[in-house]
């Protein structure tokens, strides 16, 4: 019994050591697949037509989704009549990007499209995603999903990539890792930064970004609330707390619009204590506030200092994903807060 004993402990500890090869190599080639994908990608995204548009315009007749290429969309309008020069049936105007989502297109198959970026996080790597467009266009829906929460096939990303942590984590207990999750949320409001997760009518002090010591790159933001986090229903509590105290108003182009950058970020800390092993990440998740044009969207007095805040830190972050695309040597990050702030999770080995 004793020789079984140990002949059983021998090829135990053999296949732990095959599991851990294994578990580090699959991180390996999902990483390869990842930056082999690209580390920087845009996904577009078409809304359904509201019912009050409906009522205005019939379907979406200018927008074509070729169904042999799902990375493409065609926008097309009738040429103008001019005076002097031959009349065009319609122009047309070809866009591609790695994927584009019809309005028919469900929060699940958008999520499909990112939880391997999702795995990623779990994995070490800093992994930050954005909702970019202009006010009105689904942005909140796309990552919170519908205010107040319904049905879970309608959840945003950021329960979903939540989940997908959660049930990543279980997964990886059994091969020897533990994970601890703990989550934040700010907005970025005519460049301050505002704590989401204080409780209500509580004043929170002033919050900086500052370098975590001296020369070093990493940043945090000192007196942010942390909220250690073990559930999807814990952060959609989050989430219910940190909407109600979000900057919102009511512009010329939106019933409700999101007047300040949404910053959600859940930081991961892993270690396998049989091996000493530890890993650290985080997952941001940005719901940026709407880009509008001045003329249309009637802002004057606040609305007008919002409206030009909100189209400056946009500029400065196109700037800076162009610099991150280009390997420019400069890369431009504190030109607004939002990309100063968010500079850890976008640089180096960041998807």
């Amino acid at each position: 019994l004793r020789e079984l004993e140990a002949s059983q402990r021998t090829l135990l500890a053999e296949h732990e050591e095959r599991i851990h090869v294994l578990e580090m190599e699959r991180r390996r080639l999902h990483n390869d697949i990842q930056e082999l994908k690209g580390n920087i990608r845009v996904f577009c995204r078409v809304r359904p037509l509201l019912p009050e548009e409906r009522e205005r315009q019939r379907g979406l007749p200018h927008l074509h989704f070729p169904p042999q290429d799902p990375r493409s969309v065609v926008l097309t309008r009738p040429d103008d009549s001019q005076v002097g020069r031959e009349r065009r049936a319609e122009l047309r105007y070809d866009f591609s990007f790695d994927r584009v989502f019809p309005p028919g297109a469900s929060q699940q198959e958008i999520f499909q499209e990112i939880q391997l970026l999702v795995q990623s996080a779990l994995d070490g790597y800093p992994v930050c995603i954005f909702a970019y467009g202009q006010t009105g266009s689904g942005k909140t829906f796309t990552m919170e999903g519908p205010e107040p929460p319904g049905a879970p096939e309608r959840r945003g990303m950021i329960p979903r990539a939540v989940r997908h942590l959660f049930l990543g984590a279980r997964d990886l207990a059994g091969k020897g890792w533990q994970y601890r999750f703990s989550a934040s949320f700010l907005e970025i409001y005519n460049e301050a930064l505002r704590d989401l997760l204080l409780a209500k009518g509580e004043r929170g002090s002033e919050l900086e970004i500052r370098r975590l010591a001296p020369g070093s790159d990493e940043l945090h933001v000192p007196n942010l609330t942390w909220v250690p986090v073990e559930s999807e229903e814990q952060v959609l509590e989050l989430l219910v707390r940190a909407s109600s105290q979000r900057s919102v108003a009511r512009t010329g182009l939106n019933e409700r619009s999101s007047r300040s950058h949404s910053v959600f970020q859940l930081r991961i800390q892993g270690e396998h204590p049989a091996r000493d092993l530890r890993c650290a990440s985080s997952l941001t998740l940005v719901d940026l506030a709407g880009s509008e044009r001045l003329e249309k969207s009637g802002s004057v007095g606040s609305r007008l200092r919002e409206t030009q805040s909100i189209n400056s830190s946009l500029s400065a972050l196109g700037l800076v994903i162009s610099a991150l695309c280009n390997k420019e040597a400069h890369v431009p990050y504190r030109n607004s807060k939002l990309t100063f702030l968010l500079q850890n999770c976008l640089g180096g080995h960041a998807k």
